[in-house]
């Protein structure tokens, strides 16, 4: 039985090769960045809500932000983070921290500021009438339940209609369970919305948008986590509602 001959197709050549991608329209609706920048005075500023006088790296060692676990629960990805180690128990590194905690204030701040739904998570029983209690006070959202994960990815069919997901997670923990991360972590990085998650020494900081190096067991780091992210919050609210009263005058005036 003879076996039929397989026709090869002649090998191109290289300006055959290349691929010609059709020209693109501009659009009208895409606002350039240096124009937006230029018509947002709260953009023009790195530090426009002054988030970086809300706390001092002493506040953060008072509030024991600075302990973490047992060197030998500690996860690689924290070695960024790490100061040193004191009795097998791993101390973070408080200048860095301060550092990441400001930026993720003022991303909060600026969240807050352009009426962005916010959204409290956490799993710790010792501070879950904390976080819920914080975000009724700033008029946002909490979830500290069990999480399924049909919320975020699947959420039309969840809710059974259209739902406007948040547009930041702020997380006083990242973990579900001693060993296991939120999966609203992950959750959060697929549905692109950006994360505020402190990450203590045993935690993955890598899914995380803002990640805070910093002891997330303590009830005292937890408030103190709390007080400074409702103070951020509330300065993003209270000057949007400023400039909303303002331009309100000036369009009265004007008529």
């Amino acid at each position: 039985m003879s076996i039929p001959a397989i026709k090869l197709k002649a090998k191109l050549k290289p300006e055959e090769q290349q691929v010609v991608f059709p020209e693109r329209k501009p659009t009208e609706n895409i606002v350039p960045v240096r124009e937006l920048v230029a018509g947002d005075e709260t953009l023009q500023n790195p530090d426009y809500f002054q988030v970086h006088e809300l706390f001092t790296v002493k506040d953060l060692f008072d509030a024991r932000v600075h302990l973490g676990h047992k060197i030998g629960s500690m996860d690689p990805h924290m070695k960024p983070f790490i100061f040193g180690t004191r009795f097998d128990t791993v101390i973070f590194d408080l200048d860095k921290t301060a550092f990441h905690l400001r930026q993720a204030l003022n991303f909060a701040a600026h969240i807050a500021y352009r009426k962005g739904v916010i959204l409290f998570v956490t799993r710790s029983a010792a501070t879950m009438n904390l976080v819920e209690r914080t975000a009724l006070e700033v008029g946002e959202y909490a979830h500290t339940k069990d999480y399924d994960t049909k919320i975020l990815t699947n959420s039309t069919t969840f809710f059974q209609g259209l739902t406007r997901l948040p547009d930041l997670i702020i997380l006083l923990s990242t973990l579900d369970t001693v060993l296991a991360q939120h999966k609203i972590v992950a959750d959060a990085a697929k549905m692109l919305i950006p994360t505020i998650g402190i990450v203590d020494s045993n935690c993955v900081p890598n899914q995380v948008t803002y990640p805070v190096p910093g002891n997330d067991d303590t009830p005292c780091a937890v408030e103190l986590y709390c007080k400074l992210i409702k103070e951020a919050i509330m300065r993003g609210k209270n000057r949007r509602k400023l400039n909303d009263s303002q331009q309100s005058k000036a369009v009265e005036t004007k008529e």
